[in-house]
């Protein structure tokens, strides 16, 4: 039974009907040759996910998680400090002040400020995913689309990163508590059917309220009971949609992420009841928002292995979709390779399916944030640049006269051929027309930078810190917050950290 069908016999009162299209509609074969189960049939993954926070202990964590879990830590503060310089994260701030002006924790950005934990964790989030720059879940199966389930690391961090400080817990809680949000949020959205971000739920905004209830039941210690209720209140406080894309509220969906799940755990430590099975049944998160889930993908599956180390996750190299990263690199491969300069350039053709194309839907940018989601933009800025930075996105650069002109050069195909390869991975073809005739055709490479196959060196990642923490943070400052996050579970008070990290 679809979804249709399903209200359609809902509204009818036909239980009947409803019975018997549960019945054959309990297991649906999905692409990956796994099975999807859905409505009554969606039972125990609330359990699951109940154990697992309950039972996880920052010693029984692999090595190599805990080395990872660092390495996001470093990008993920990182593009909070970053992203705290841009106008949607002022007014974000603006409207935190003029709730509270009560502390509890730190709100990184270019102004010391404080607030509780919630709304500290909205500020903090929405810094994070601001600029489009925090890294990205990687998919496992050709039917879960890459670039469409979470950016991870940022409502994991931000909830934490607030609950933590206003608890004054060790790092080493605070790293175990990061850890624990991440596994949970990046296992709901694998689980969900894929239907969940095909018609059009924002995963970052809705998975990443799973990773703040996870990440602060743990660190508040809360029983079974209470983080199942925690995990109830979060689901129905999931949302985000990406009809917000190109816009400010895209961030935001991260910020609110992390405030919810901080306020799901806090209601249920004091409490305040939800339904034990959130995640499952009829009226349950998975069927409601997703039509169904795989749970073999979640149940029997959380820390085995970690998201974190298997399949990875990816660091961005660009600020911007990550869909587009790939092409961006083709791109950028055409231009260093022939050394083409702007004014030989006729025309450039972005061969892609539906996985890129419609994510990436602005046709033309006005704005910096349009153009982060803008094919003609993040292919004719590299034509134009040769690269495509923070210095790049801006309002000034998206409204300049040679990048207006390039993307009027700049079209996109749909692929039949493309689209049949699945989703798993961004596979593109990138076409240029110079004005002497000539051609260079490049296919996106599936070994991206960035990704596990091509991870970013310690080196660099300290770079981009560098690079994103210079505006606010003196470089003394900066090289004491990298070592601090290196070594975080040796902290005795996570507020040493936030103490380095405030201007």
């Amino acid at each position: 039974m679809n979804r249709k069908e399903f209200l359609r016999a809902a509204a009818a009162g036909a239980a009947g009907a409803l019975a018997s299209g549960a019945a054959e509609g309990a297991q649906t074969p999905a692409s990956s040759g796994s099975k999807k189960v859905s409505g009554e049939a969606v039972k125990g993954s609330t359990r699951a996910v109940v154990d697992f926070v309950i039972a996880a202990r920052l010693e029984q964590f692999p090595a190599d998680v805990v080395t990872q879990g660092k390495r996001c830590l470093i990008d993920g503060v990182a593009m909070i400090l970053a992203g705290s310089t841009v106008k949607g994260s002022a007014i974000v701030r603006q409207h935190v002040r003029a709730l509270t002006d009560k502390a509890g924790a730190s709100i990184l950005g270019p102004e010391r400020m404080m607030a509780p934990a919630p709304q500290a964790a909205l500020a903090n989030g929405a810094s994070g995913h601001a600029m489009d720059f925090d890294d990205t879940q990687l998919s496992t199966t050709p039917d879960r689309t890459y670039g469409l389930l979470t950016h991870p690391t940022v409502p994991a961090l931000a909830s934490t990163l607030a609950i933590a400080e206003q608890h004054q817990a060790s790092g080493a809680a605070f790293l175990e508590a990061f850890l624990t949000g991440f596994e949970v949020e990046c296992k709901v959205a694998e689980a969900i059917d894929p239907d969940h971000y095909k018609r059009g739920f924002h995963s970052t905004g809705t998975a990443g309220t799973f990773a703040g209830a996870a990440a602060t039941a743990r660190l508040l210690n809360l029983d079974a009971g209470r983080t199942s209720h925690a995990i109830g209140i979060a689901a129905s406080l999931a949302a985000g949609l990406r009809v917000n894309f190109g816009s400010m509220t895209k961030p935001l969906h991260a910020g609110r992420a992390a405030e919810s799940g901080v306020v799901a755990a806090t209601l249920a430590s004091n409490g305040f009841t939800a339904g034990d099975d959130g995640l499952d049944g009829q009226w349950g998160y998975f069927q409601v928002m997703g039509g169904g889930a795989d749970l073999h993908r979640l149940v029997g599956a959380l820390g085995k292995p970690h998201s974190i180390v298997d399949p990875g996750v990816s660091v961005k190299p660009y600020p911007c979709g990550s869909l587009s990263h790939p092409s961006m690199d083709a791109m950028l491969k055409v231009v260093t390779d022939h050394d083409i300069k702007p004014g030989q350039i006729k025309a450039i053709r972005l061969r892609a399916g539906t996985n890129i194309l419609e994510p990436l839907r602005y046709k033309t940018a006005k704005t910096e944030l349009e153009a982060k989601f803008c094919v003609p933009f993040l292919l004719g800025v590299i034509a134009l640049r040769r690269k495509a930075g923070i210095q790049e996105f801006t309002d000034e650069f998206v409204e300049s006269e040679p990048i207006q002109q390039m993307m009027t050069k700049v079209t996109s195909i749909f692929d039949a051929k493309i689209e049949a390869m699945g989703f798993d991975k961004i596979r593109s073809i990138v076409e240029v027309d110079l004005v002497d005739g000539r051609t260079f055709v490049q296919s996106s490479d599936e070994r991206y930078r960035g990704s596990p196959a091509w991870p970013f060196t310690q080196a660099e990642l300290h770079a981009r810190f560098v690079d994103c923490a210079s505006p606010l943070l003196s470089a003394a400052r900066i090289q004491q917050a990298i070592g601090q996050i290196e070594s975080v579970e040796k902290l005795k008070d996570i507020r040493e950290l936030t103490r380095t990290l405030t201007a």
